[in-house]
């Protein structure tokens, strides 16, 4: 299964830098597991990660922006469970 990762954020919030930051994290991080990347603007305060048909994050619902360390595990786990993020791993 090809694995798409899609950010969905708001152009009106000014959130397109943010969204390019962590999409580069996101590619460098899983290099070579990721077959598409898709930046969707949009409108209305959104920013949604979704991993393949799965939303992994929305700021409405999780009342905020993850850091960068929280995203990676939370895309590693839908995508390659046993993939270690080193230093950015979860504490065992």
């Amino acid at each position: 299964m090809a694995t798409r990762i899609t950010l969905h954020y708001c152009t009106g919030c000014n959130w397109m830098l943010r969204s390019t930051w962590m999409a580069q994290e996101l590619l460098t991080t899983f290099d070579g597991m990721v077959d598409e990347l898709t930046l969707k603007p949009g409108t209305g305060g959104i920013f949604e990660v979704w991993v393949n048909n799965t939303r992994i994050w929305s700021r409405k619902e999780q009342g905020g922006f993850p850091d960068i360390k929280q995203l990676k595990q939370l895309v590693r786990d839908q995508i390659a469970p046993e993939h270690s993020l080193g230093h950015s791993d979860k504490p065992a």
